[in-house]
């Protein structure tokens, strides 16, 4: 996660750069069921309304919160399908609350009605976010239901109405991107505290979607109004926090915006920006499925660690010998391609290895959703760039790695 709001209140008002403090342990999303009432697009969990079988207990679950304390697991961001439908939901979110995490709530925002969100404030979550596809028509064109735009904005308003921290998630795509900027005034009326623009990566149904990913100046010019929203506010003072997700160039085209906007705290910003480090998937975010299979982040479901049920969370984590964690762990990642020549490296770190394993069968290619040019990232030479194409289930992809 890029948090743009962070270094928008940097450029108002730089801070020495201070020790590079790691956090203990990883994030953890965790999908702790896979029924859900929608059927987007872009789903990576590919849901559908239906039980699956062999989901961890009420039991399990609380054992498995116990191994991820004893971790110092910071954060559990508790996701699906959609959550809401686990009956057992909100006592979970107490005890993880209990426990003493930083606990969010990952909600498509439909079941969000009068008579659940007095439970929803008692628990007290730290945060809970609703994903928002575009406006009326576009959203529930993508989510799949009549009304659900409707529904998730009622959603919105309650925990506002409530006290609860809310934000909105927004995923680009060449579908949507023209409907930001009305997506960007709706939270602003609202008071929405946090907006989440996330990049489309290629898993579940976002692969087989894939040709809809913003294309590269399409992508720039939603950058562009990112930074915008987020300088606007840091330089009002405002605490609303702007994120983006899943591309981790936003770090590298944020350094360009600087150099072209304030050039003397280029350097300035350029360190905290590589003490940032870009990607983090398999170091400091980790993903559990709905079975209890460990992934390197939410995007690697064709890729199991291990599983919760057989071995604790740490064990999984720390295991090396796999080769997909030993290379996202290695510091720097050796990756090939654009991404192994940029000159900007120590800020993106690689981008998002998974994207790349979906279009070539290999995690340590280039990135091909980087939107930066050669002549910008100083990669010299002919270089044939890797192209996303509409989605085509190729051999080595049916075979991969999953284990």
């Amino acid at each position: 996660m890029f948090r743009l709001s962070q270094f928008m209140h940097e450029i108002a008002s730089p801070q020495p750069l201070g020790p590079d403090r790691q956090p203990p342990g990883p994030v953890v999303i965790w999908n702790l069921i896979r029924r859900c009432n929608l059927k987007c697009k872009h789903c990576y969990s590919i849901s559908g309304d239906v039980n699956f079988p062999g989901e961890l207990t009420t039991a399990e679950v609380f054992k498995v919160m116990d191994d991820l304390k004893a971790f110092r697991v910071p954060v559990l961001i508790l996701s699906g399908g959609e959550p809401m439908l686990r009956s057992d939901i909100f006592e979970i979110s107490k005890q993880a609350k209990e426990l003493g995490f930083y606990v969010g709530l990952s909600t498509n925002g439909t079941l969000i009605t009068k008579d659940d969100v007095g439970s929803i404030a008692d628990v007290g979550y730290d945060y809970v976010g609703i994903s928002i596809d575009g406006l009326r028509e576009t959203h529930d064109r993508f989510r799949q239901r009549d009304g659900g735009f409707d529904e998730a904005m009622a959603g919105i308003e309650l925990c506002r109405a409530n006290g609860i921290k809310v934000g909105m998630r927004f995923t680009a795509t060449m579908d949507n991107a023209h409907e930001l900027p009305a997506l960007l005034d709706i939270a602003d009326e609202l008071g929405v505290e946090k907006f989440y623009l996330s990049h489309l990566v290629y898993a579940g149904r976002g692969n087989k979607n894939r040709g809809d990913d913003a294309r590269r100046q399409l992508t720039r010019n939603i950058m562009d109004m990112m930074f915008q929203r987020a300088w606007q506010d840091a330089r009002e003072g405002g605490t609303r926090e702007y994120v983006t997700g899943n591309n981790d160039a936003d770090g590298v085209y944020l350094l360009f915006w600087v150099r072209r906007h304030f050039p003397e705290l280029e350097s300035h910003i350029r360190s905290k920006l590589a003490q940032w480090g870009g990607n983090s998937s398999g170091v400091n975010i980790a993903n559990i499925d709905n079975l209890g299979n460990v992934h390197p982040d939410t995007f690697w479901w064709h890729y199991n660690l291990g599983n919760v049920k057989e071995r604790a969370f740490g064990e999984i984590w720390k295991d090396t010998s796999d080769p997909i964690m030993a290379g996202l762990k290695q510091k720097p990642r050796k990756v090939g391609g654009r991404c192994g020549q940029c000159a900007y490296f120590d800020v993106c770190g690689g981008n998002t290895r998974v994207r790349a394993f979906q279009i070539t069968g290999d995690p340590w290619a280039e990135d091909p959703a980087c939107y930066l040019d050669d002549a910008e990232i100083g990669v010299s030479g002919q270089q044939s760039r890797i192209e996303v194409t509409p989605f085509r289930r190729a051999r080595h992809a049916m075979a991969a790695t999953a284990r």
